[in-house]
């Protein structure tokens, strides 16, 4: 069902080092969609996210994924989650560390192919990991996030440091995994990322400003793109 909710969180509330990273935040995604997750680096995106795929221990409310609590057992096949810094073996070679990890998700082996040519990497399928650019350690962090069927991918700035086309070619494919009914959640510190999104979770300081479409936001706040929406958001916070 399209419009169930895969994603719900509720009253979260995350300290770290004696600091509020996460103040209270509300939000429900639902199947099939892309959203887009912005706000300056520092605002709590990551401790988010880390919260969703249940490796962040939480000072209170509640996340659930796909009817379970975040961190269950039973999501670690159904949930792929890329992070800021990848955590691949750089003395292996992209193939390998692919395989590496098919294995441990027992994935079908013909997954490692495909997810190598979905992110762009067949040219680069036999280099070292420790040799390749911080553009394409992202994109290899991105496909083991790809491997299996993973009916929830949260992605951590998953652009980041890529060039213009290629930034292009893994919205297009977001865009496909969600048209197959694969829920995304897209972080992200560029504002003119935002209008490849369906809808805009936008964050500072730890508070959630804002969650409506592009258009929405734009119209509520009466401003011509999201950056200047977010601006104006923060200036009627403060």
């Amino acid at each position: 069902m399209i419009n169930s909710s895969v994603l719900s969180v509720e009253g979260l509330k995350v300290r770290r080092g004696g600091r509020q990273v996460l103040r209270g935040v509300d939000f429900e995604v639902q199947q099939g969609s892309v959203t887009g997750l912005l706000g300056p680096s520092g605002c709590g995106k990551s401790t988010l996210m880390r919260a969703i795929v249940g490796v962040q221990i939480v000072e209170s409310g509640t996340v659930s994924v796909l009817g379970l609590p975040a961190g269950h057992p039973r999501l670690r096949n159904r949930v792929g989650y890329s992070t800021q810094n990848p955590a691949l073996y750089g003395d292996l070679t992209v193939t390998e560390a692919l395989r590496y990890f098919a294995s441990v998700l027992k994935t079908a082996k013909s997954d490692v192919q495909r997810v190598i040519d979905e992110v762009g990497l067949a040219d680069h399928a036999n280099a070292m990991v420790g040799q390749l650019s911080g553009g394409q350690r992202s994109r290899a962090s991105l496909a083991v996030a790809l491997l299996g069927k993973p009916e929830l991918l949260v992605l951590d700035e998953p652009t980041v440091g890529l060039d213009p086309v290629l930034r292009e070619e893994l919205w297009m494919l977001f865009h496909s995994l969600a048209a197959r009914g694969v829920t995304l959640l897209v972080s992200s510190h560029v504002m003119d990322e935002a209008a490849r999104c369906q809808r805009l979770l936008l964050m500072r300081e730890g508070l959630l400003l804002a969650d409506d479409t592009p258009d929405g936001l734009r119209t509520r706040t009466d401003t011509a793109d999201v950056e200047h929406a977010f601006l104006k958001l923060i200036k009627e916070t403060v």
